[in-house]
């Protein structure tokens, strides 16, 4: 089933925001693990999933069930996502992704030994606005009822493939 227009640019909007400040908590979503800040590369030709570069040794490399969460730049979006991580080995995805920031924090290069390319694959996403200018656009995505004492909404995507 095809997605609609609506859904896709709600995507698309999430999307513009991670990229104006890329920072999420990510967990493994296994009860007793702690989530921690990870900077967020994005690739336009796969919007169902946010890589990150890691050390092999950090709490997330062993993959699993996660959680992620997002607050916009402004404080005026909110995401909550969920779905699985995993590393990732393909060399043409970290010559896609790797940038001057990532070197700074992998001073080996790309071919780091403790370089690690993480791979979250979203299954589903929670998103909250909190402009009342953009309440009803949302809202109405969602099929919603829209009350004028409403200042913020809240819409459920259950697929994040466009």
């Amino acid at each position: 089933m095809a997605m609609s227009t609506d859904t896709q640019k709600l995507k698309q909007h999430l999307w513009e925001k991670i990229e104006k400040g890329p920072f999420l908590m990510v967990g493994l979503a296994d009860g007793k693990s702690h989530s921690e800040p990870l900077t967020a590369q994005l690739d336009k030709d796969q919007v169902d999933t946010i890589w990150f570069f890691i050390g092999k040794d950090n709490r997330l490399a062993g993959g699993g069930a996660a959680m992620a969460q997002f607050v916009s730049k402004g404080q005026d979006f909110f995401a909550c996502l969920s779905g699985r991580v995993e590393l990732d080995t393909n060399p043409a995805m970290v010559d896609k992704l790797w940038s001057n920031a990532v070197e700074a924090w992998f001073p080996g290069g790309k071919t780091d030994p403790n370089l690690a390319l993480l791979r979250f694959d979203i299954d589903e996403a929670e998103l909250w606005e909190s402009d009342v200018s953009l309440t009803g656009k949302l809202k109405m995505l969602f099929g919603g009822k829209i009350r004028g004492d409403e200042a913020g909404s809240h819409a459920v995507v259950a697929n994040t493939k466009i």
